[in-house]
């Protein structure tokens, strides 16, 4: 079984740091490189580029919820509800080895 998880591409789990705008301010996001593969999905998904999906789902976090305390996590979770609710199994573009 730990095959299936230890045994994907490293390329995976590296970071990759991004810089975007959120509420007209620079930041820096950093994430594995796989969440970005799923976030460029979703965002091409929405007719969005990635950086207009993360600053729609900062914005619509903030009315429901107030203050995002740690957005790396939201967008990490967003990524699995997506793959739960939307992708089929295996075809999300997640290297493994």
């Amino acid at each position: 079984m730990c095959q299936i998880f230890a045994g994907q591409k490293k390329e995976n789990y590296s970071c990759e740091t991004r810089s975007m705008r959120l509420r007209g301010f620079s930041t820096s996001i950093r994430l594995e490189a796989a969440f970005w593969v799923v976030l460029n999905e979703i965002a091409a998904r929405e007719d969005l580029t990635v950086p207009q999906f993360v600053s729609k789902l900062h914005d619509e976090v903030e009315v429901l919820h107030g203050e995002v305390q740690n957005f790396t996590s939201l967008l990490r979770c967003a990524c699995l509800v997506y793959l739960r609710n939307e992708q089929p199994a295996g075809d999300h573009g997640i290297a493994a080895e």
